[in-house]
C-alpha cells in the first residue's frame, strides 16, 4: 500500500447546509481535491496529462461511509492512499478526519481513459514509475 497523503481542508459556509453541517456530497469534493494534490505532489498536473499524453482519470466507483458530521469552520485532514493500481486503474483508500476523529471514509476506483475517445488507456509509464518509487 502507498504512503498516506494528507491535504488540509477548511469547511466554509458554502460547504454546509442550513444547520451548519457539511452537505454529504461535499465530502466527495474534498476527496477529489486530495487526490488532485496527491498527483501534483508526485509532479503531475491533470491538465498536462490530458494535453500531452491524452490521459484523463474518471471516478468509476465509490464506496463511502459517513461516521460523524463536519461543521462550519472545522479544519479537516483529507487523506489519500493508493491501495492498488492496474494497467488502466488506480484504487484509493481515503478518509476525512477532524483531528483523531474519523468523519468519513471511502474506497475510490479511478479509471484511466483516453482523453479523446473516453476508452480505457494504460496509465502513463512515467506515473507508473513514480508509483513504484512510492513503494507500490
Amino acid at each position: 500500500m502507498g504512503k498516506e497523503f494528507i491535504w488540509p481542508v477548511r469547511v466554509y459556509y458554502e460547504d454546509t447546509d442550513h444547520g451548519g453541517v457539511v452537505y454529504y456530497a461535499n465530502y466527495l469534493k474534498f476527496m477529489e481535491r486530495a487526490r488532485t494534490e496527491w498527483l501534483r505532489s508526485l509532479g503531475f498536473e491533470q491538465d498536462r496529462l490530458s494535453e500531452q499524453e491524452g490521459l484523463i482519470f474518471v471516478v468509476r466507483s465509490v464506496e463511502l461511509g459517513y461516521h460523524r458530521p463536519a461543521r462550519f469552520n472545522d479544519l479537516l485532514q483529507v487523506s489519500a492512499r493508493v491501495s492498488h493500481y492496474g494497467r488502466a486503474s488506480i484504487d484509493f483508500e481515503q478518509q476525512v478526519r477532524r483531528g483523531d476523529e474519523l468523519l468519513c471514509d471511502a474506497v475510490v476506483r479511478l479509471a484511466a481513459l483516453d482523453a479523446a475517445t473516453f476508452r480505457p488507456k494504460a496509465v502513463s509509464p512515467t506515473l507508473t514509475e513514480r508509483l513504484e518509487e512510492e513503494g507500490l
